[in-house]
């Protein structure tokens, strides 16, 4: 749970990074429109786990500095959409207890952390525990879809972070990519 704690970490450093970023660029995403018609599909972990990666969005992995292999990063150029994919260590704890425990780290980094949902969902059969938040910085405001789940005893977690100026697109985006995944 702490590798998966610093690892989150990044990612929230990545999205507060790129939140701080005062370059306001204008969205021509149609609404998502072009997002879903020009999406790919990624297949990670020997094919245990895949889903569609949002146009626009491409492999970041190597751009972080860090030498771990069980950390996957796609995000735009601006870095404010992202998808940060964990394969983590094993656990018997249950995926509701560790994302009470996310909750409760992201709460204690962010004392104006909104939480919105905190629930079980199935992911086409496969049981996972999605953290939907809301977190905001220098005026900026980010939407944060983290989803836990289990393959082979080992914990993956995705976490799905956009730009959450208009929280209703926002949230709509990371169910639709979230609809997408697909656990073997």
């Amino acid at each position: 749970m702490r590798q998966l704690t610093k690892y989150l970490g990044i990612g929230l450093l990545v999205v507060g990074l790129a939140a701080c970023d005062q370059q306001d660029k204008a969205t021509a995403d149609d609404n998502g429109a072009s997002a879903s018609t020009a999406a790919q599909t990624v297949s990670l972990m020997d094919g245990k786990l895949s889903f569609n990666l949002p146009a626009g969005m491409s492999d970041k992995s190597g751009k972080l500095g860090t030498q771990a292999n069980n950390m996957h990063v796609y995000a735009d150029e601006s870095g404010q959409r992202a998808i940060i994919v964990i394969e983590g260590d094993a656990t018997n704890e249950g995926l509701d207890v560790l994302a009470q425990r996310l909750e409760q780290q992201q709460r204690n980094r962010d004392p104006q952390l909104q939480v919105v949902t905190n629930k079980a969902i199935d992911l086409k059969g496969e049981a996972a525990q999605q953290l939907d938040t809301v977190i905001s910085a220098n005026n900026q405001t980010a939407w944060s879809s983290v989803v836990l789940a289990k393959t082979e005893g080992k914990l993956l977690t995705l976490q799905i972070t956009l730009p959450a100026g208009n929280q209703q697109q926002a949230q709509t985006q990371a169910e639709n990519i979230i609809n997408t995944i697909t656990l073997k």
